[in-house]
């Protein structure tokens, strides 16, 4: 069987400019032509029936807060809190790119908690490349989580400029928002949370924010470009600290979501003791994130990625799709993306993590986004393209086709919207035995024909 792929995706634009460490000017991140048509041979085709699909439910608690802005607000009103904020300082509050729980309710109350004792806040993106590596798209990040001046009660100042502060003693070059550096202090605000990429006693979060977010594309560039990521979890805490001998950071505000993707702890973290509580705060994390109660998967559905999600438009802490320690279940063989989201305004990277994806993934990336935040990161293959396939499902059928010793039918299959939303998922047939076991899981609806929004 010959196998055509679609014009549609054939011509792929992006305007954004793609902004490199060093590089004094914007690239246009355009990629022309990416193939008029595609045609290829599939022995024995594509025209099998994937197996049913059931809705699962699975079974995590509720660690929600009540109030968040009451939660944030209480935390800001400790005496060694109060203690940092002097009236009439100019404080700059970094806000990142990821899609924290309530993040516009606790800014909004951070900001007014400061100025409420008379302190003068601004807000600032405090996310390394992302958003393409320019100051007007990271403003509009933040605009789109609802952080803006009307909202927040404060005015956000972006840039890409930094100033070099110090230097690790191997050279490495630590930056710092120009805007944040002028600053009379510094606030951060992040969801603590594991990495997508390395283990260890700190890794994403406040510590990280402060040298990455913070540093800018500059800055993320020097640590990323010196250091390999499995070392992060020993070399950011070290920078951090070496960065916090000249610069007036006041403390940290750490935000740790259940597995609802809900609010479930708010703590703010004075200098003096950041390093011993987001610590603390990352374990806790770790134990209160969802993930599939399923270990051995033959191929995963993901319906959408993005960086509003994870960093790697996909966190692997839920996947399981890597090579490396700490990321080792689920035992995933194949793994399908069908889309990204809208709020990642085509930020795709992740993409790479999939075996297969669909033509509409593809004709909604924007190159110059993902390169910039991949390039940044060094590590190239989070923006490889897989194959795609015209519809979700001859994508889900390719992946289900190419596994080996295992028919149609046994098929192993889980999809999940997105791996924040893990709370109700789909299973295919063969795995309704298992889920019937687990106590953990419930069977929502009986076995149907799966459906993909391109109702094919």
């Amino acid at each position: 069987m010959v196998f055509s792929g679609s014009r549609d995706y054939a011509r792929i634009e992006t305007e954004s400019c793609l902004i490199l460490a060093g590089v004094g000017r914007c690239v246009k991140g355009r990629a022309k032509t990416v193939r008029e048509d595609l045609q290829f041979n599939i022995a024995g085709g594509l025209g099998f029936e994937l197996p049913q699909m059931a809705r699962v439910r699975q079974l995590f608690e509720h660690h929600g807060v009540d109030d968040v802005a009451k939660a944030v607000t209480d935390e800001l009103a400790r005496p060694e809190i109060m203690a940092k904020v002097k009236p009439g300082a100019k404080i700059a509050v970094g806000v990142g790119s990821r899609g924290v729980a309530n993040i516009d309710v606790a800014v909004r109350a951070l900001i007014g908690s400061l100025k409420a004792q008379g302190a003068d806040p601004f807000v600032f993106p405090a996310m390394g490349s992302h958003a393409g590596g320019t100051a007007d798209a990271q403003a509009a990040l933040l605009a789109g989580y609802g952080v803006t001046e009307s909202a927040v009660g404060a005015p956000v100042r972006a840039t890409m400029d930094t100033v070099m502060v110090t230097e690790l003693d191997d050279g490495t070059a630590i930056h710092m928002d120009r805007f944040a550096h002028e600053a009379d202090g510094v606030v951060l605000i992040n969801r603590v949370k594991p990495h997508t990429s390395f283990r260890g006693p700190v890794e994403s979060g406040v510590i990280k924010m402060m040298i990455i977010g913070m540093g800018k594309i500059n800055g993320a560039t020097a640590i990323h470009g010196g250091h390999p990521m499995e070392n992060f979890g020993e070399v950011l805490p070290r920078a951090a600290g070496a960065l916090m001998e000249h610069i007036p950071f006041l403390f940290g505000v750490g935000m740790v979501e259940d597995a609802h993707d809900d609010t479930a702890i708010v703590e703010a973290m004075p200098a003096e003791t950041l390093f011993a509580r987001e610590p603390a705060l990352q374990s806790r994390a770790k134990e209160l994130m969802a993930r599939i109660y399923i270990d051995d998967i033959d191929v995963l559905v993901i319906d959408e990625i993005g960086k509003e999600i994870s960093g790697s438009g996909c966190d692997p802490n839920v996947t399981g799709h890597r090579n490396s320690p700490g990321f080792e279940l689920p035992r995933v063989k194949k793994m399908v993306i069908l889309d990204v989201t809208d709020a990642t305004k085509g930020n795709a990277t992740g993409i790479g993590s999939a075996d297969v994806i669909t033509h509409r993934l593809l004709s909604r990336v924007d190159f110059a986004a993902t390169y910039a935040n991949t390039v940044t990161s060094t590590y190239l293959e989070g923006a490889r393209i897989p194959i795609p396939m015209k519809t979700g499902r001859d994508a889900v059928r390719l992946a289900v086709k190419t596994l080996i010793g295992v028919q149609p039918e046994d098929a192993r299959i889980v999809r999940i919207r997105n791996t924040l939303k893990l709370a109700e998922i789909e299973v295919s047939t063969p795995l309704l035995d298992e889920v019937r076991g687990e106590d953990r899981m419930e069977i929502l609806s009986e076995p149907s024909k799966v459906v993909f929004l391109d109702a094919a």
